[in-house]
């Protein structure tokens, strides 16, 4: 099994890197514009998922989900292997047990095939497991085996991962650096911890379609689900943050140091609060640190 994305091959081979591993049975997940630094608009994406759909064989599978408008495109292109869906109205869809996404039955063509039941939270995690179900069953997992698996699946690092627990402060770092990714993540732990408990998003803009501004206009509604957030400006970052804090709908406010979001935290922190810090770098060691300034 290999995870791959959009991104060039080598300096000498722009082509994306999953063209070269000529899968047998390939996820596509939700495709949207990302990798700003090399790709000009999502349609330059769009065609190098085309010919990714085009090295997956006849006697292959592709799976996606059923209300993608990219995906869509992309396969309109030109798709000769089997295609199953996943999500609403999909051939493979999920009926949920908990609102937070971490219990719900699997069906496929409308048949409950098993139930799952892990520590993991939100949709999108849901619609990795519909998909993950799929690709297994292609090569030869019955789906209550792979249901019951996915019950006893622990979450990778940097996925939701707590980190700390100090003075009933709890600390989680997640790799989330864009939008969607932002918004499902904390959609996720509102649901889980509910709309009384206190949840507080930290997040840095670092990754390079973030630092070229390409998500800026999606940012302040990423965040809604929290009740306030910290943005971390660094230095080098080409486009006014302040304006797009100064758009959110819950209190925002823009640090330019991790001193400045540290006190933040330390003042507005209640007992129970739930802290996401959120990046696609080590974020200069903020989650020990700040872990360290809430024992003081």
């Amino acid at each position: 099994m290999v995870e791959a994305d959009e991104y060039d091959s080598a300096f000498f081979d722009k082509r994306s890197k999953f063209v070269h591993y000529r899968p047998r049975t390939a996820i596509l997940n939700n495709l949207e514009f990302d990798h700003a630094d090399i790709f000009p608009d999502l349609a330059a994406i769009e065609r190098q998922f085309h010919h990714l759909v085009r090295t997956v064989p006849g006697e292959g599978l592709i799976i996606r989900p059923s209300a993608e408008k990219a995906l869509e495109r992309v396969l309109g292109m030109g798709c000769w292997t089997p295609v199953q869906t996943t999500g609403e109205g999909g051939q493979w869809q999920a009926r949920l047990l908990a609102e937070d996404g971490s219990r719900f039955e699997v069906l496929f063509d409308g048949i409950v095939q098993g139930e799952v039941d892990w520590p993991l939270t939100g949709l999108h995690n849901v619609a990795n497991a519909l998909a993950s179900l799929a690709a297994a069953r292609h090569v030869g997992v019955v789906p209550s085996q792979g249901a019951a698996a996915l019950s006893e699946f622990r979450n990778v690092k940097r996925r939701m991962e707590k980190v700390a627990e100090v003075r009933g402060v709890t600390l989680y770092d997640d790799f989330a650096h864009h939008p969607t990714a932002i918004a499902t993540t904390l959609d996720g732990l509102r649901k889980q911890v509910g709309a009384d408990t206190q949840v507080i998003a930290i997040v840095e803009p670092r990754s390079n379609s973030m630092k070229l501004g390409a998500h800026r206009d999606g940012l302040p509604d990423s965040v809604r689900q929290a009740d306030q957030v910290l943005w971390y400006a660094p230095p080098n970052l080409g486009w006014d943050l302040a304006a797009t804090a100064a758009q959110c709908a819950i209190p925002s406010q823009v640090c330019d140091t991790l001193e400045a979001i540290i006190e933040q935290v330390r003042q507005q922190a209640r007992p129970g609060a739930q802290v996401v810090i959120m990046s696609n770098g080590g974020f200069g060691g903020l989650h020990g640190k700040l872990a360290a300034a809430l024992a003081e």
